[in-house]
């Protein structure tokens, strides 16, 4: 056992807070149990992309520690007078189903790991934008794969997109994305503005073997919301 663990556990959460607090200012469930080591980052990816079943089944540690964590955490947060703030937390997947946290899924202790604690010295209107933020779906990845040859598991086709999930890549097609279209990065203006006015949108990615990893490519986007953007900067620079 490391030093570092030999410390008391209502230090090590203490310490994780601040620093959280400090950085963001909130502090997440998630922010601690990842600062104090119990928590892979790769961990929480994978499970932020559906592919782990509840949070608490990769926590390094049992249900009783997690669960002295957690109430430590609330008393420190308690103890500092910051703000409770319920977050809403989706997969980035097309279905943007909740994620779980605990493995009885009771929604008393759901909640309590949803909740973030606010600092108080932001104004109300700084706290609810940062809330708002919190909250925010994070975005779909679909991947430019390397290789083409490859094999849809829900309908044994291919295509020049996939999206991984954990039985394998899917087209875009059994994914409900087909119908998107793909803007290629490099306009600032025009993307911002289109990602702005579509319902629905998906950021494309390659890996890059020289650097070994997955760069942006640009987005697919609805082909609507893109014609109208288009026309619309067109007519601004007609002379």
């Amino acid at each position: 056992m490391s030093r570092k663990n030999r410390r008391p556990i209502a230090d090590r959460v203490a310490e994780a807070a601040e620093a959280s607090l400090a950085a963001q200012h909130y502090v997440s469930a998630i922010d601690v149990l990842v600062r104090i080591g119990w928590l892979d980052p790769g961990a929480v990816k994978l499970w932020r992309l559906g592919r782990v079943p509840c949070l608490e089944r990769v926590v390094q540690t049992n249900l009783p520690r997690i669960s002295e964590a957690m109430k430590l955490l609330r008393s420190w947060a308690a103890a500092k007078g910051l703000f409770p703030s319920e977050t809403h937390y989706v997969a980035r997947t097309p279905q943007r189903q909740t994620l779980r946290f605990s493995q009885s899924g009771d929604p008393t202790i759901e909640r309590l790991y949803r909740t973030h604690w606010v600092s108080n010295v932001l104004s109300e209107r700084k706290r609810e934008r940062l809330a708002e933020k919190a909250s925010k779906a994070p975005e779909l990845v679909v991947i430019l794969p390397l290789n083409s040859d490859w094999t849809c598991h829900r309908c044994g086709g291919s295509g020049g997109m996939l999206i991984m999930e954990n039985a394998g890549p899917a087209c875009l097609r059994c994914m409900g994305l087909d119908d998107l279209e793909f803007l290629a990065a490099g306009d600032a203006l025009l993307t911002r503005r289109v990602k702005a006015k579509s319902a629905r949108s998906a950021v494309v990615v390659r890996l890059s073997r020289t650097r070994k990893r997955y760069e942006r490519q640009g987005l697919l986007v609805d082909p609507q919301a893109l014609a109208e953007v288009q026309r619309g900067l067109g007519e601004r620079d007609r002379p």
